[in-house]
């Protein structure tokens, strides 16, 4: 048996005015999608377990088969691992985000999207200026990594940069302010800032009328987590295909081959035809391959109606209708299509919200479902799961 775990980040959404209150995934044009839900089974995934931060690591580790309330540690860790990154024992992994701060307002989380090349050149500054407190790695455009060795680890609380867009970045600090490792990472933060401001590259990216990565924004920290491999708990040999480095970790930590596809960015313009390729060939020596990705999930955060509807189009098109062709070629195959969690264009961040999910193979008998959406998936036969049961289910059946 051979399995494909399809993963639109974030393409869950709500009814929208501009759409003429249909969802995005509702006013897409998706043959294939509807195709897996017509000809399969049906219903909702709860991706993120209560009391839980609905992040696509809590999320994605959920899908493959992990229950985050057992095994999460962290966002950053997870990110260390990707990259190649060794933690020691008392070693705390934040992603590093790039922001633009605004007048004291957290105005992007992403800088504009900062190049790699750009990223990786302001990387080497902070360490030069913050070398006594860790070290700074460079990942993917303004996905970066902070390690913190100098201090024990406390219960430190931070947000998530793109859950508060448009507000004052002095209301959500780390917490709490009088912790001796909240103040150390809050001085980080603050100081960036002279750093960044009179660097070169922001001032080449203010001239061009580019938003400036002027202060870095730490979050999401966390220990190296302990699990067992995805082949010891499931016995299937996986692999991943992504091209965001937190999906890569989750895979190293479980053993997964991170298969490296070219023009996979992370972004709008990612090469979904090579995603969908690169999956079908990794299907002839993996067992299972999961594939994600991000472009829904960005749109989303953007506020983009126009991009979220061309990511799930390309998804449709590019990814999921070359996979359907050729998987009949295996003997037996199931297909899942799903995202991680909604990532709703009003709100522009991830919500708790249960997602759709639909599960295609030759021997299931299908439901009465006729199209792939947050409605009708209410009612499909599956009804409402928990993501960390997905592959037992998915193994021995619903």
């Amino acid at each position: 048996m051979k399995y494909v775990v399809l993963i639109g980040d974030g393409m869950a959404d709500y009814p929208l005015e501009e759409l003429n209150n249909k969802t995005p995934l509702q006013a897409a044009n998706k043959p294939n999608m509807d195709e897996v839900a017509r000809g399969g089974v049906n219903g909702l995934l709860e991706t993120v377990p209560h009391g839980m931060e609905p992040g696509s690591d809590v999320a994605n580790l959920a899908i493959m088969g992990y229950d985050p309330e057992k095994y999460y540690t962290g966002r950053g860790p997870l990110e260390a691992s990707s990259m190649g990154v060794s933690l020691d024992k008392n070693d705390v992994a934040f992603r590093c985000n790039f922001i633009t701060n605004e007048e004291g307002i957290l105005a992007d989380f992403n800088a504009g999207h900062i190049s790699t090349q750009e990223s990786t050149e302001l990387i080497h500054e902070l360490n030069n200026s913050f070398g006594d407190y860790g070290t700074f790695y460079p990942g993917v455009s303004y996905r970066n990594l902070f390690v913190y060795s100098k201090k024990e680890s406390s219960n430190l609380k931070t947000t998530p940069p793109h859950d508060i867009v448009g507000e004052p970045i002095l209301d959500h600090l780390s917490m709490p302010t009088d912790d001796e490792n909240a103040v150390i990472i809050n001085k980080i933060m603050k100081e960036s800032q002279k750093i960044l401001l009179n660097h070169e590259i922001n001032h080449k990216r203010i001239k061009n009328g580019k938003k400036a990565a002027n202060m870095i924004w730490l979050w999401g920290q966390g220990k190296k987590p302990q699990m067992d491999s995805f082949l010891k708990n499931y016995g299937l040999q996986g692999a991943t295909i992504t091209g965001v480095d937190l999906i890569k970790g989750i895979g190293v930590n479980l053993g997964l081959d991170n298969i490296n596809v070219p023009g996979a960015t992370g972004y709008f313009d990612t090469d979904y035809k090579a995603k969908g390729k690169y999956a079908l060939e990794a299907l002839e020596n993996h067992d299972i391959v999961f594939v994600h990705v991000e472009s829904p999930d960005e749109a989303g955060h953007a506020g983009d109606i126009k991009e979220k509807i061309k990511g799930i189009e390309e998804i449709d098109s590019k990814i999921l209708g070359p996979l359907l062709d050729h998987l009949p070629s295996f003997d037996q195959y199931k297909l899942t299509l799903l995202p991680d969690h909604a990532t709703p264009i009003a709100v522009k961040t991830h919500t708790m919200d249960p997602v759709p999910y639909a599960v295609y193979s030759p021997g299931l008998d299908a439901d009465e479902v006729q199209k792939y959406d947050e409605f009708d998936a209410k009612n499909g036969i599956l009804g409402m799961g928990k993501a960390h049961n997905l592959i037992n289910k998915l193994i021995n059946g619903f």
